[in-house]
């Protein structure tokens, strides 16, 4: 599934003029507290590195828990003039966070996987344009490689990443649990970072220095844990077909120890045939021939590892010219003459794909609720919903939401947090802000500024 979404967007950025590079996993102390602001809210999980061997280091050396210390050292010695912006690079690596708290599988893990890209303008223009273009291939990731809709939308100033001038995310919704959860994030960093590590250009005009304005986005293999939450049953994964390694699978059936081993060879010849006819297509197909399972084993183990379409034959299909497709996503069996199956299994993983995205949007959708009262707050949340709200952009209203609406909830330590918390300030906005209307938050007597995404997440 990895390789599915590098391979998509790897492709998009460099069509935005993006290199690809990397830098060194260690980072040193100095560097690292170079930006005290932005490393203070990474210093409770950074990992150190104290000993090589058994000898002791003279100075512990930090694991990255991202690279913008490790980075920008070398692009102040590489920015100079004005002819070497704008510089656009991204890196594929992993990064170390200490979760000691609540580490949860691709959600929240000690080691993932994820690209990070940063980058350097001399236009402020330019660098928030490059901002909502990363942010919208991102967009598309999730609605189109992995049919899950997003909520496009702002960071709050409580919300956004140590450093940066503005986040701006997508978030997406977890119908099994009523939660939401960061889907990807765009930092504009204006000229904070520049300042701090003196990035700085020759002005062609002026011919004085100044600091270049910076971003900074990221995507990461939690992309994988939403796809298997918002689509899995309790039968196993549901892969949309964009993002899953196999996307179809070929089983043999009605091999019986009557049959003769001219019956049985001609049954695997026809498989391997199939197999072979949507592999030249580039469907991504594969046959499971092993003999020391049943078709019934192997259509479970396939069902558990969420293949979108399974393609049973037996020796009365072989007759009939025919296959039988079963969809994963519904169940449903499909009867196809084997010259039409190229056109068909293609047509099956292109409905399969759509009927995913429309159903995860549906629920969604469901679970959307727009309120300007607490008390509907409240409700709205205890019905595992997400919540547009009138709100007036103030931290203290938003830790005052988080902690009245967990009320008395009881979760365990370093659990997803009860109350709710602010997701984004979306960019479509369900309604003008009214004269009449007052911030969500109780006892709150400014004026909202517009509505904001609330809701419970992890």
């Amino acid at each position: 599934m990895w390789e599915r979404i590098t391979q998509f967007f790897d492709t998009e950025i460099k069509k935005l003029g993006v290199e690809n590079c990397y830098f060194p996993i260690f980072v040193s102390h100095a560097a690292l507290h170079k930006e005290a602001t932005h490393i203070a809210d990474f210093a409770p999980e950074v990992a150190w590195v104290t000993k090589s061997g058994g000898t002791e280091l003279a100075e512990p050396i930090a694991i990255r828990p991202t690279s913008e210390t490790a980075m920008y050292p070398a692009y102040a010695k590489w920015i100079k003039s004005h002819r070497d912006l704008p510089l656009k690079l991204n890196q594929w690596n992993n990064v170390v966070r200490w979760e000691f708290k609540n580490p949860q599988p691709f959600l929240r893990t000690r080691e993932f996987l994820w690209q990070e890209g940063h980058s350097a303008f001399a236009d402020m223009k330019e660098a928030h344009q490059e901002v909502y273009d990363i942010l919208e291939l991102y967009r598309r990731v999730y609605e189109e490689i992995l049919a899950i809709p997003v909520i496009r939308g702002r960071k709050t100033e409580k919300e956004k990443f140590a450093g940066a001038d503005f986040t701006t995310t997508v978030e997406a919704y977890i119908c099994a649990s009523g939660r939401g959860i960061q889907g990807a994030t765009s930092h504009h960093l204006g000229q904070n970072f520049s300042k701090m590590f003196e990035i700085v250009y020759e002005d062609p005009e002026t011919h004085e220095k100044k600091y270049v304005y910076q971003n900074s986005w990221g995507l990461t293999t939690r992309t994988i844990g939403v796809t298997v939450m918002v689509h899995g049953d309790n039968t196993g994964l549901i892969l949309p077909p964009r993002v899953a390694s196999t996307q179809v699978i070929v089983v043999p059936c009605g091999i019986t120890a009557n049959m003769t081993d001219a019956e049985r060879d001609e049954l695997i010849a026809k498989c391997r045939a199939v197999e072979e006819s949507l592999s030249s297509a580039d469907v991504r197909c594969r046959g499971d021939y092993r003999d020391n399972y049943s078709p019934g084993w192997k259509f479970n183990h396939w069902e558990l590892k969420g293949v979108p379409l399974r393609v049973e034959m037996g020796p009365r299909d072989v007759k009939n010219g025919q296959l039988v497709a079963i969809r994963r996503d519904n169940g449903e069996r499909v009867t196809i003459n084997i010259a039409d199956s190229v056109t068909r299994v293609k047509a099956l993983l292109e409905d399969i794909q759509s009927s995913l995205f429309n159903k995860a949007k549906k629920d969604r959708d469901e679970h959307l609720i727009v309120v300007k009262t607490w008390d509907k707050f409240l409700a709205a949340l205890d019905a595992r919903n997400i919540i547009l709200a009138p709100y007036c952009g103030e931290s203290k209203c938003e830790e005052k939401i988080k902690q009245d609406s967990a009320r008395d909830a009881v979760v365990e330590d370093g659990a997803p947090a009860m109350g709710a918390k602010s997701l984004c300030i979306p960019f479509d906005q369900p309604a003008e802000i009214q004269g009449s209307d007052h911030c969500i938050c109780p006892g709150c007597e400014g004026k909202p500024k517009y509505y904001t995404l609330f809701g419970r997440s992890y």
